[in-house]
């Protein structure tokens, strides 16, 4: 993952995704305060209500109660005739002036809309009911009926206390119309003997009255209200449309209707609405309020959308700023990291453009100055590299010269005292290509001189020490013009006659091969001499001499396997790393040498090759 995306992904995750998270938080407690508030506000309206609906019937007790109390009732309901103390009779001179007041007061009740007795003995069927005050197309139900019906029971257990039902609960003893009815028995005032039964109806035009002034002017508000029995039956609704309905038509409650206030939000009509249920005291009878949500959700809403509408806006240009930002810095930064590859590759001179501002300007002027700098200790490097590469190949000449010329001279001279004078010449000429290919200035020479150097120093060494060793040398023509560091074989060659084949008691073999595998050219020296212990193959890869072993060599212990480490360091330095010489022996059993260069031929530059060769160490 690249900064770009490291960067983005943190701004989402600590910032759009938190930013988020508290709006929806705060969306829904918003709405869940709402809720909360308006079902208190909701339950406050509705126990008002309910008060002013019982007041409403209270009020129609306390007109039937003074028709008792005064006996009107009672009148009615005793005499033997009781269609002459008819209250609905029209002269006003035949009733007394109980029956007077009474008939005034029903008369001025807006409210009341039919009024009847039961006389519970009676003659006849016709003698039993009583009318008090008329309604047109209403026939009373049969005394003997009502007496099977369940709510004469009711009656009878109240023993006095009116019991009210609402419209289209029992039609048949109410009728189909919007009206209250209440049912309460009549008892003789001296005796409280039960004399009859008075159904009283109202109707609700005091309940429109109510409901009528909590309504608002505007059309915004969308509560309405029912009054609803204990089977969900809808006795009154507001607007007058659902009236005589089941509840559960348009409501679903959580668990029935409850016996104490509930308000929850549910769907009511095909519409999500907020629902209060209240229960009426003394009735069984409840109050519910219904509300839109869309209505009490509106502002809200309109404020979340604008809110969400410019934190939108203000994510947007969050978000182009800082992608704009981010893309500066890691624009900057992917910049810088090519021209590091570039580095890795081994373009040193790489610059960056310094066109940036601020701690990005800081970054490419301090990613400009490393590399000079680097570049300055690189150069220095190379110089003191190659300084100790010369000096090396300096020791490696002048630990030849003293020891060899000084034995190739005393044999020269052997061989002139004997006159052996063509001997005396040969050696002489092998001499002389090997101090001329010493002393050439040029650090590269094609494989045909350093093996014609190589003849050179065996045949005089093979003078030297006769029989010690026999050597062969095959090499394919088309490589002799290949190219590698000059005196690179003659110290393998010496490290085998001088190590390999001292103590030896037979004589000893040396071969030296080429061949090329992959672009790369290998040579091999292998002899069969006494070999290498793992200590010494140890010491000899390590940068000491192995001073483990005791030598029987002339040669002091810490100058053993130097030769073998100089040709090592110069092909490691001049090639690159993964050049070099590869040592593999046994005790016994001999050491192979083996020599990886790079494939050149003659005339070909090795340039790219060493200079990467430094920078791989």
């Amino acid at each position: 993952m690249n900064l770009r995306v490291k960067l983005l992904t943190a701004f989402i995750a600590l910032v759009i995704i938190p930013l988020c998270i508290l709006g929806v938080i705060i969306y829904l407690v918003t709405f869940r305060s709402i809720e909360t508030k308006h079902s208190q506000q909701a339950e406050y309206a509705l126990k008002a209500i309910s008060y002013s609906i019982a007041n409403v019937f209270e009020g129609i007790d306390t007109v039937t109660d003074t028709g008792i109390a005064r006996g009107v009732f009672q009148g009615a309901l005793l005499p033997d005739q009781p269609d002459a103390y008819n209250l609905t009779d029209a002269d006003q001179l035949t009733l007394n002036a109980d029956q007077r007041y009474f008939r005034s007061i029903l008369f001025s009740h807006p409210s009341i809309d039919f009024a009847f007795l039961y006389r519970i003995s009676g003659d006849s069927e016709r003698s039993r009911i009583i009318t008090v005050f008329n309604k047109e197309n209403f026939e009373t139900l049969p005394y003997e009926q009502f007496k099977e019906h369940p709510l004469y029971q009711e009656v009878m257990r109240r023993n006095g206390v009116p019991v009210w039902i609402g419209p289209y609960e029992y039609p048949e003893l109410t009728g189909s119309g919007p009206v209250f009815t209440q049912i309460r028995l009549v008892k003789e005032l001296s005796k409280l003997q039960r004399v009859g039964i008075l159904f009283v109806q109202i109707k609700n035009w005091e309940f429109e009255d109510i409901f009528k002034h909590l309504k608002l002017g505007d059309n915004r508000q969308t509560t309405r209200y029912l009054l609803v029995n204990d089977q969900g039956m809808i006795l009154y609704d507001d607007e007058g449309r659902l009236n005589g309905e089941a509840l559960q038509r348009y409501l679903s409650p959580p668990s029935g209707l409850p016996s104490g206030y509930q308000s929850f939000k549910s769907p009511f009509d095909g519409e999500e609405s907020l629902v209060s249920i209240y229960p009426i005291q003394d009735h069984p009878w409840r109050l519910v309020s219904v509300v839109s949500w869309r209505y009490l959700s509106s502002e809200i809403v309109t404020f979340t959308r604008w809110f969400a509408a410019i934190l939108l806006v203000c994510l947007l240009a969050t978000m182009v700023f800082s992608l704009g930002f981010m893309n500066q810095i890691t624009g900057t930064i992917g910049k810088i990291v090519r021209f590091m590859r570039k580095v890795e590759d081994g373009e040193l001179g790489a610059r960056v453009e310094e066109k940036g501002s601020g701690e990005l300007l800081l970054l490419e002027q301090g990613f400009n100055h490393q590399m000079i700098k680097i570049h300055t200790l690189f150069d220095q490097v190379k110089r003191e590299q190659r300084q100790k590469a010369a000096a090396e190949l300096r020791l490696l000449q002048a630990q030849i010269k003293p020891h060899f010329l000084f034995n190739t001279l005393e044999s020269i001279n052997v061989l002139a005292v004997q006159n052996e004078g063509r001997k005396v010449s040969q050696m002489v000429l092998r001499l002389a290509s090997i101090l001329r290919i010493s002393i050439q200035e040029a650090d590269e020479i094609p494989l045909q001189q350093e093996i014609e150097h190589l003849r050179s120093y065996l045949d005089i060494q093979k003078f030297r020490f006769g029989d010690l060793f026999d050597y062969a040398i095959s090499i394919p023509e088309e490589l002799l013009s290949c190219k590698l560091l000059k005196l690179t074989l003659q110290p393998l060659v010496e490290n085998s006659l001088q190590h390999g084949f001292e103590g030896l008691d037979r004589q000893g073999r040396l071969t030296v091969t080429a061949h090329t595998e992959r672009e790369r050219l290998l040579l091999t020296v292998a002899d069969d001499g006494v070999g290498m212990t793992d200590r010494q193959l140890l010491a000899l890869h390590s940068a000491r001499p192995s001073d483990e072993e005791p030598s029987e060599s002339s040669e002091p212990p810490e100058r053993r396997g130097l030769g073998l480490r100089s040709v090592a360091d110069r092909l490691r330095y001049h090639y690159g790393s993964r050049y070099g010489l590869f040592v593999c022996s046994a005790p016994g059993e001999g050491t192979t040498i083996r020599c990886v260069i790079p494939l050149q031929e003659t005339g070909e530059t090795n340039g790219d090759t060493a200079a990467e060769g430094p920078a791989r160490r």
